[in-house]
């Protein structure tokens, strides 16, 4: 039996706590549920292309600026499996609608390594490989194997292996050539037993030294990070946010040199040839940490994060992140883009 509601609000649904309404939303139980939903009574009347359809987890990585007038899905697909396992890796099969973070308690609990440094990332599995989710130097596509999914128009299931799945920084092929085109139902993840451990990223090495730990299980790892990150970045049930809301900019060598000429206490990453920008040190020196207008506002532990104080509006935190595009633009001459996925 679907599940189906009309005029429903999506304050519980969303992270930054806006409170729009979607006009329809249907519950995705089981990847068997999608034909039943698309050949639902008045489907194609409440969404007359694929741009009214929003496939919906945690909504931890949105921005909602206006009521939703299409259809939403609200995947809650669960479950984990193996699929395949040797003496080196663990082939783990996912639901897309299974919490990210059970998925790192099921992997670090069984030793099992790849995301330790992805802990506390909120949102769900099938997050990952749209947004290629990454924290502490490690990025999804590192440990995804494949993905499983439906593509709307063809009305057929697809498989696309990790290269297909064409990822970059916080990019992949769903937010690009098939972003409203597929519902990602499954993801497979290649899991290590033999742990080659992330350490030179967000103070991980340093606070292993203030614990005595030189030897560090994934368990060590994963619980730095998960107590790094408490500290600095806020608890969206008690303020609204949805995590990093601009990406860390990439410059090439040229760009680099002569920004680094004229600031050259800016913090950066070397990665490959490029040059990976700390976004919050550029907001930060653009003097937005802790700023607030109203209910909207800069946290004040960490410039990346926007936050909704509380009942501010999806307009009014975009405002203020092209105030602050703006302002990082005209000072080191930086684009940033959004990492949060505006919809309007």
């Amino acid at each position: 039996m679907i599940r189906y509601r009309e005029n429903i609000s999506l304050l519980p649904f969303n992270t930054f706590g806006i409170d729009v309404n979607a006009a329809h939303i249907f519950y995705l139980k089981a990847q068997e549920d999608l034909k039943d939903i698309l050949e639902y009574p008045g489907f194609s009347d409440m969404s007359d292309n694929m741009t009214d359809l929003l496939v919906l987890g945690q909504g931890s990585n949105v921005l909602f600026t206006h009521d939703f007038r299409g259809v939403i899905i609200k995947n809650e697909i669960r479950g984990i499996r193996i699929l395949e396992e040797n003496d080196k890796f663990v082939l783990v099969e996912t639901g897309s609608g299974e919490k990210w973070q059970d998925l790192v308690d099921y992997a670090v609990s069984r030793e099992l390594a790849g995301i330790e440094n992805l802990t506390l990332i909120p949102g769900t599995v099938g997050a990952a490989p749209a947004q290629n989710i990454g924290a502490y130097g490690v990025e999804a596509a590192d440990v995804i194997e494949s993905v499983h999914a439906f593509h709307l128009e063809k009305k057929e299931w697809i498989t696309l292996d990790n290269k297909e799945c064409e990822f970059s920084y916080r990019d992949s092929i769903f937010k690009r050539r098939l972003k409203n085109q597929v519902i990602i139902c499954s993801v497979v993840f290649r899991l290590s037993k033999t742990p080659e451990l992330r350490l030179n990223y967000g103070g991980i090495k340093e606070e292993l030294g203030k614990r005595n730990i030189a030897d560090p299980t994934i368990q060590d790892i994963s619980g730095i990070v998960a107590g790094i990150r408490r500290a600095k970045l806020p608890d969206p049930e008690i303020l609204g946010n949805a995590g990093s809301f601009f990406k860390n900019p990439l410059l090439g060598e040229a760009q680099f040199q002569v920004l680094l000429r004229s600031f050259p206490m800016i913090k950066y990453f070397k990665e490959g040839d490029l040059y990976k920008i700390s976004a919050g040190w550029l907001i930060e020196q653009a003097g937005w940490k802790g700023y607030r207008q109203g209910n909207a506002g800069c946290y004040e532990k960490q410039a990346l994060i926007l936050v909704n104080y509380g009942n501010a509006k999806g307009e009014e935190i975009l405002a203020l992140s092209e105030k602050i595009q703006k302002s990082v633009f005209d000072k080191f001459g930086i684009a940033l883009e959004r990492e949060v996925n505006l919809i309007s």
